[in-house]
C-alpha cells in the first residue's frame, strides 16, 4: 500500500499537536521539582558581617516606692551602703551608727544590649533583675544607674518606672502568686551616652561569618557572590570566614544591602542526632539515615507491695499485741521481641523504623546509643 507525501506531512503535523502539552507538562514538572528541592535562603539568614553585634551592658542600682516589698536590709546590707553613698552624693550625712530600716528599696541588676552602630540619644530597652530578698519590685522606680561595657565604660544612662509583668497577694498566712514578681522590665529606659566605632566603612575589605561552620557552604557562598557581583569578589578563608572585596561601583550601604538579600541554597548540613537525657527528648534533623540492624527490645517490672500484718496474743496469755509488716516482691518481665529495621533514606522511614519498636523515649536514648555503637544509625549522637 502506497502512501502518500502529504498523507505523510498529515500525520506528522498531528503528532506535533499531540506532543507539545506532555513536553510543557513535563518541562513544568521538573521546574517545580527543582523549585522545590533548591531551598534557597536569604544569606543575612546564613552569615553575620564581621564586626557588627551587640555588647552586653551592665549596671547595679536601686529600686525605690515599692509598697512594703524591699530588701530586708538587715540581711542585705549592701542595700544600706548604697542608699547612704547615694544621699551623701546628694548632700545628706548621716549620722555615723544609724541603723535604717527600709521596706520601700530593692537593690538591682540593670542588663540591656547596645546594637551595632548605635549613637548617642538613641533610647534602649532595660530589664531589672533583683538582687536581694525583695519580694516583689512590682510598683518601683529604678533611679538613675549607669550601664558598664566589658571595657568598663559607660555607655548608657537607665531611669524610669518598671513593669513587673506579675502579681502577688498574702494575708493570715495565705499566698498566692502569679508569674515572677523579682524581675521588671522598662520600655526605652535607657539612653546611649558613647557610641562603639566601627570600622566597616573605613576598610577596603570585609569578612563574613556563616553561623555554622561549614565548607560545602562556604563555596555556596563564594559562587553565588562573585556570580553576583563579579568575580575575585568573595574568597573563603575558612568554612567560616568569607573576605568581601566590594566592587568600586556600589557603595558600601548599597552592596551590603544588596549582599544580605542575596539567595543561597545552603549545603546539606551534617547528620545529628540530640538527646536531652533529662527530658527523654530525642530531635533529629533530615540528613539522619539508618542501616539495617535488628532490635531487642524488653521491658522489666518491678512491683512491691506491703500489708500490716497484726499478731494479737490469746485471750489469757500475757503477751502484747505485736504490728509487722509483710512485702510481696513482684518481678514481671515483657518477652523482648527482635524486631528488624529496614535501611532508611531519609528521616521520615527512621522515624517509622523508631516507632515500630514501640520503646518510651527513655528507652529510645539507649537503644539509639547502641544502634550508633553498632554502626546503624548513620548521625552524630550527642547526649545534652
Amino acid at each position: 500500500m502506497n502512501v502518500s507525501t502529504i498523507q505523510i506531512q498529515r500525520f506528522q503535523k498531528i503528532v506535533k499537536r499531540l506532543m507539545l502539552p506532555c513536553i510543557l507538562l513535563i518541562s513544568s514538572t521538573l521546574c517545580m521539582t527543582t523549585t522545590t528541592l533548591a531551598h534557597a535562603e536569604r544569606l543575612k539568614d546564613l552569615a553575620s558581617i564581621q564586626g557588627v553585634r551587640t555588647n552586653q551592658l551592665i549596671g547595679y542600682g536601686l529600686v525605690v516606692g515599692l509598697d512594703g516589698t524591699g530588701d530586708q536590709t538587715v540581711q542585705t546590707p549592701f542595700t544600706v551602703q548604697s542608699i547612704i553613698s547615694m544621699m551623701q552624693q546628694m548632700g545628706v550625712n548621716l549620722p555615723p551608727g544609724t541603723s535604717l530600716q527600709l521596706k520601700n528599696v530593692a537593690a538591682v541588676i540593670v542588663t540591656s544590649s547596645l546594637p551595632a552602630f548605635a549613637q548617642p540619644g538613641q533610647n534602649l530597652d532595660v530589664t531589672v533583675s533583683s538582687m536581694g530578698n525583695a519580694k516583689s519590685l512590682r510598683g518601683g522606680t529604678l533611679l538613675m544607674t549607669p550601664l558598664k561595657g566589658a571595657d568598663g565604660q559607660v555607655y548608657a544612662m537607665a531611669q524610669g518606672s518598671l513593669v513587673v509583668g506579675g502579681v502577688g497577694a498574702s494575708a493570715n498566712g495565705a499566698q498566692t502568686q502569679v508569674n515572677h514578681l523579682s524581675v521588671g522590665r522598662i520600655t526605652a529606659g535607657a539612653t546611649v551616652e558613647r557610641a562603639v566605632p566601627s570600622n566597616i566603612s573605613q576598610n577596603n575589605t570585609f569578612n563574613l561569618e556563616l553561623k555554622d561552620s561549614d565548607f560545602s557552604t562556604a563555596s555556596l557562598v563564594v559562587d553565588a557572590v562573585n556570580r553576583q557581583f563579579g568575580q575575585n569578589t568573595a574568597l573563603a578563608q575558612n568554612g567560616r570566614v568569607i573576605q568581601i572585596n566590594p566592587p568600586a561601583n556600589y557603595s558600601r550601604v548599597a552592596f551590603l544591602a544588596a549582599l544580605e538579600s542575596l539567595n543561597v541554597a545552603p549545603a546539606a548540613s551534617y547528620a545529628k542526632v540530640i538527646v536531652n537525657a533529662r527530658t527523654g527528648s530525642v530531635v533529629m534533623n533530615q540528613t539522619v539515615t539508618l542501616e539495617s540492624c535488628a532490635v531487642s527490645h524488653g521491658n522489666l517490672t518491678v512491683t512491691i507491695n506491703t500489708d500490716p500484718v497484726i499478731s494479737q496474743p490469746g485471750a489469757l496469755a500475757s503477751g502484747q499485741t505485736v504490728a509487722t509488716a509483710r512485702s510481696e516482691i513482684d518481678i514481671k518481665k515483657d518477652p523482648g521481641q527482635v524486631v528488624k529495621l529496614d535501611s532508611g533514606a531519609n528521616l521520615s522511614d527512621v522515624v517509622k523504623a523508631l516507632n515500630a519498636i514501640g520503646a518510651t523515649p527513655q528507652d529510645l536514648l539507649a537503644i539509639l546509643q547502641a544502634m550508633k555503637a553498632a554502626g546503624s544509625l548513620r548521625a552524630e549522637l550527642e547526649v545534652i
